[in-house]
């Protein structure tokens, strides 16, 4: 049997709506008490709120110190990142992509990786300043295999309705077939075969100046690249 939801009623009459208006009454000179009861009683203990707001605050900023020093190392390491091929070769996927958000972390843009099942095309988005949004679809094969032109035909179709992307670049420890690298070069999805692969994570070239890829004027105020 399904249980009845008891409503709350108006009070009616004269002796109801006295009655409500003691209750509230005595709530409201309750909560003034416990007010007043808790203001003296910090003003009793000001020095040990006023020790333990100390050690509160020194903990954030210790916090807030080992947090920025964390991010200065980080960004330290990443700054002088080379990956050999021969390291690349031996990732897994999954690494393959953390290692390729690394490399665009170098190259100073804001990377994360998002890749997973139902990624729609896209294993690692970045945004630059003055260069836009970048999606890379990672594909790390086995050495000598070949991205065919299935891939560049799904990334061009989600780089930018899904993902907002102003770049779109598939990214291979392997190699690309004739007809995928000649149907990127036309419809402007870019490509980064074992040869530049190279040039960007061992020799330590901008993937940007790899790609050689313009800057974007940027929105008035926004500080943003313009679509």
């Amino acid at each position: 049997m399904a249980r009845t939801r008891r409503r709350l009623r108006r009070p009616r009459g004269t002796t109801e709506v006295l009655a409500a208006t003691a209750v509230v009454l005595a709530a409201l000179v309750w909560l003034a008490r416990a007010a007043e009861a808790a203001v003296r009683a910090a003003a009793r203990n000001w020095p040990v709120l006023a020790v333990l707001a100390g050690m509160a605050a020194v903990a954030a900023v210790a916090w807030w110190a080992r947090r920025r020093n964390a991010d200065r190392v980080r960004a330290e390491r990443l700054a002088t990142m080379r990956l050999s091929l021969a390291g690349i070769d031996a990732l897994g996927d999954q690494e393959f992509e953390f290692a390729l958000r690394d490399l665009l972390i170098r190259d100073g843009w804001s990377a994360r990786k998002v890749g997973q099942q139902g990624d729609q095309a896209a294993d690692v988005i970045g945004q630059h300043r003055t260069l836009g949004r970048i999606v890379l679809q990672a594909k790390h094969t086995k050495v000598g295999a070949k991205v065919g032109s299935q891939v560049m035909y799904q990334v061009k179709g989600t780089a930018g309705p899904a993902h907002g992307a102003d770049i779109a670049v598939v990214v291979t420890n392997g190699s690309f077939t004739r007809d995928a690298k000649a149907w990127g070069d036309k419809h402007a999805v870019h490509w980064v075969d074992r040869d530049r692969l190279r040039l960007w994570a061992e020799h330590g070239l901008a993937l940007h100046d790899l790609l050689r890829l313009p800057a974007r004027p940027l929105r008035r105020g926004s500080g943003r690249p313009a679509a």
